[in-house]
This record gives structure tokens, sequence and C-alpha cells, in this order.
């Protein structure tokens, strides 16, 4: 692809990105406009930018890359990304619209009356926080140095400036209006390259066997994958979803409890389809450029499949969309990130003020810029799983807990999310310094055991604190399982 047609392409999604976030500046005049859009965005919409945060550089890229290296085995990342939600259908959405909070430390406050679960509580979002916009950011890295050939430092700077114009001029409000159009960009930017490109090889017969066969030794995935690793994905992409900062902000957003579950069974629908498109890049890759295994660039698959099958210049153009997908998809997820992180960071230590709120977005982007240039890229989908496995660990037992057992106190929320942290960080951290391989899968995907582990930390230490319970529990919980009045 030329190089000029990949500028083009990133240049655009940047101006319609800015032009729509300053649109939005206009009706964002408050404080509740700023953190939850006033609590006005309806279920299609809320649900148009849920899936625009959500599916990120992971989903859009990684996922076509794990398919490619795995085979069949991938698949269990665009299911459990997706099977994600129904669990935050059942078990948290129309509870958390009803506790009436901002954000997830809000929450904990009002559930546990204790400051000190607030900050532990924080302080995880800022670190689950940082830990997602990394892979986004070096995702952007990889899509700017494949389409346009510059360094690679260029694309995690472009996105962060981008995203702090938006956040900074017009907050919650105007984020939701970019991310919902940036999804439908993404499914677009998928989905139409995929029709030329199967029609292009149904017209012209070509073998299913590509170059592949020059690399069937990189490409043999003829063992199984460990039961025990697929389990403990399984259950980190599952209970990760509950906790994922970016993502809960997104239900104070709606008008009322029946809204936030309307808008979940939305977002599931909106999920199911575009990771069709995924999965086919990924089955086409292993045909068609099977070499990118081997050269360690196997998320680059989305990225170069349109012009290796159609060329020319209609190949140059849905490369183009694709590389405009591509980077909507790290714009989207970091400003949804940016935003959560900003409301806790400025409640914390700015007084919640909107020029709190403007500071704490610019600081919350600078951290993780920094990271992810002292900082290789490992390949997205697996990286986005490991922050799937830590907020399982820490955030979702406090929230499940806090919203259907009256038995929790502080003190055994503390102990649960400061045990899910250091045995799940412990082990991912450990697995990172040695190269744990399969032989050591259970610090690689360490969810199968950390997730009990912190669960049964925080009910053992609440039920040997019964006395802490707040006396506002029956209170809480009522507002949280009782409807709305129509």
């Amino acid at each position: 692809m030329s190089p000029a047609i990949g500028y083009t392409a990133l240049v655009l999604v940047a101006l319609s990105t800015v032009l729509i976030g300053i649109y939005g500046l206009r009706i964002s005049r408050t404080t509740g406009d700023f953190y939850v859009a006033s609590r006005t965005v309806r279920p299609w919409w809320n649900a148009s930018a849920i899936g625009g945060e959500y599916l990120s550089a992971a989903s859009f890229l990684g996922v076509a890359g794990l398919i490619l290296i795995s085979g069949v085995d991938a698949l269990w990342f665009p299911i459990g990304y997706t099977a994600g939600y129904l669990m935050l259908l059942l078990f948290v959405a129309a509870p958390l619209r009803r506790s009436g909070a901002y954000t997830i430390p809000d929450f904990a406050q009002a559930r546990l009356d204790s400051l000190l679960v607030r900050r532990v509580t924080s302080l995880l979002v800022v670190v689950i926080g940082w830990l997602y916009i990394v892979p986004q950011l070096h995702g952007a890295a990889l899509t700017v140095r494949v389409t346009t050939g510059l360094p690679a430092w260029a694309g995690p700077l472009a996105v962060v400036v981008v995203v702090c114009l938006s956040v900074v001029t017009g907050g919650m409000r105007s984020i939701t209006f970019v991310q919902a159009f940036q999804y439908w960009l993404k499914l677009t930017a998928l989905a139409v390259p995929v029709v030329f490109m199967l029609v292009r090889l149904g017209d012209a017969g070509l073998p299913v066997t590509g170059g592949g066969s020059a690399f069937t030794a990189d490409l043999d995935t003829t063992a199984d994958a460990p039961l025990y690793g697929t389990i403990s994905l399984v259950i980190a992409l599952l209970f990760g979803t509950l906790g994922l900062p970016h993502v809960l902000v997104r239900f104070y957003t709606n008008p009322d409890g029946a809204s936030a579950r309307r808008t979940t069974l939305i977002v599931l629908g909106l999920l199911s389809v575009f990771y069709l498109f995924p999965t086919v890049y990924g089955i086409l890759g292993r045909i068609h450029t099977p070499e990118l295994a081997a050269a360690g660039a196997a998320d680059a698959t989305v990225l170069l499949l349109p012009g290796r099958i159609l060329g020319g210049v209609s190949g140059d153009v849905l490369s183009a969309l694709v590389t405009a997908g591509a980077f909507a998809a790290f714009l989207s997820t970091t400003s949804g990130l940016v935003v959560s992180l900003a409301g806790v960071v400025s409640q914390e230590f700015f007084q919640g003020s909107v020029r709190g709120f403007r500071a704490a977005a610019l600081l919350s982007a600078a951290v993780p810029l920094g990271i992810a240039l002292l900082t290789d890229s490992l390949a997205l989908a697996g990286s986005v799983g490991s922050v799937f496995a830590f907020t399982a660990s820490t955030i979702c037992p406090l929230l499940l807990l806090g919203i259907w057992w009256r038995g929790l106190t502080d003190a055994g929320a503390i102990a649960g999310m400061l045990a899910g942290a250091l045995s799940c960080g412990g082990a991912i951290a450990a697995a990172a310094l040695t190269g744990a391989g399969e032989q050591w899968v259970w610090l690689s995907q360490p969810a199968l055991w950390t997730v009990p582990t912190a669960f049964l930390t925080m009910v053992l230490v609440s039920r040997a604190t019964a006395g802490r319970r707040p006396a506002s529990t029956s209170r809480v919980l009522a507002r949280l399982h009782t409807p709305e009045p129509r």
C-alpha cells in the first residue's frame, strides 16, 4: 500500500474524531455531562458507543493474528469477549446503574461506607486502565509502521494527542458521539474488504493453498490446546468483562436500569456481528499470508490481506479503509479508558471539577504513552487477555459480591482485591520475566486459580469481620435491586 494512502486514512479518522468531539463540546456544559453525559444516553446510542470502545486493538487486529497462528483454539477469544456481556447483563448492568454512582470507586464507597475501600479500588482502576491502554498504543505503532513507514513512536503519540483533544473538550458526552461513530466505521472497515476479497477469490478460483506449503511447520497446530489454559482463558474473559472500568462507566450514562439491560442486549448483537469478520480474516490469513506467523507479524494480517489478495487500486483503497478502522479502534478504546480514568483521578485528587477532569485526562493518557514508548509490542489479544485476568481477580469480585451478597465488609473487599492483584499480577510478571510458555501455563494463564483466590479471600475475611458490615447495607441493596418506577 502506498504510504500516501495510509497517511490519508489516518488523517481522515483523526479529523473526524476531533470534529465530532468539538460538536460534543457545544452540549457539554455541566459536571454531569463530562462524567456520565447527564445520564441521558439511550440504549442504541449507548450500545454503539460501548461497541466502539470495547472493540480494541485486540479485537480488530489481534483476533485474526491469533487465528493465523493457533487456528480454532483462538476462537475462544471472540467467544469470551462476547459472552462476558451476557454475564454483565445478568448480574451487573441494571444494579450498577441504579447505584447512582459516577465511577466504580463511588460505588465501592457507597456500598461499604469506607474511604479506604474507595482508595484501593481507585488505585486498581487506574492500574487496569493503564495496562489496557498500552496494547492500544502498541497496535497504533504497528499500524502506522506498516501502512506509512513512519517510526513506531508516531502512532502512539498521534493516538494520545487526538484522544486528549476529544476528551478534554467534551468529556463523556463528546466521547459518546465519537465512539458510536467509530463502532460503525470499524464494522464497515472489516466487512467491506471481506466481501470484495471473497468475491475476488471466488471469481478467480485461486487455490486455497496459497503460499502456505512452505510454512506448514510454522503453522502446525495439530496438538490440542492445554485444557487448563483454555478454561483459565475463558474464566478471564467472562469475569474480566464485569470489571472493565471503561465498560462499566457506560452504564452510568443510561437513564435507568431497564435501559442499561436493553443496552447490554444490543451490545451482544453488535459484538456477535463484528467478530464474524476478524475470524474470516484469520482464516484467509492462514491461506494467503502464513509467512506473517514466522515473521512475528501476525497482528498485521488484517492490514495486509486486502493488498495481498486484491492488489492494484482496489487493494490500496480497501487497505486504506482497514487502516482507518484500525486507527478508529485504538482511538475509541483509548478515549473510553481515558474518560473512565479521568473520572476516578479527578475525584480523588482534583475535587471532581470540570477543570480537574481535564487535567486528570492529560495525566491518564501521558503515563501509558511513556510505558508504550519504552516497551515492545506483544501479541495484542494475548496481552489484553492478561488485563482481563487481572480485572477478573480484582474488580469483578468486588462488584459481584457487593451487588449480590449482604455479608461483604470493607476488610473483606480490601483483602480480596489485594489477594487477587498480588497473585494475578505476580504470576503475569513472572511469566513475562521468565518467558514461561506451555510448561508454566499456570503463570501465563493464572485466572483459573487467582479468581477463586480473590473470591474466597473476600468471603472468608468478610465472615471473620462480620461486625464491620455497614449499617446502610439493607438500604443500599434495596436501591440496587428495586426497579425504577415507570
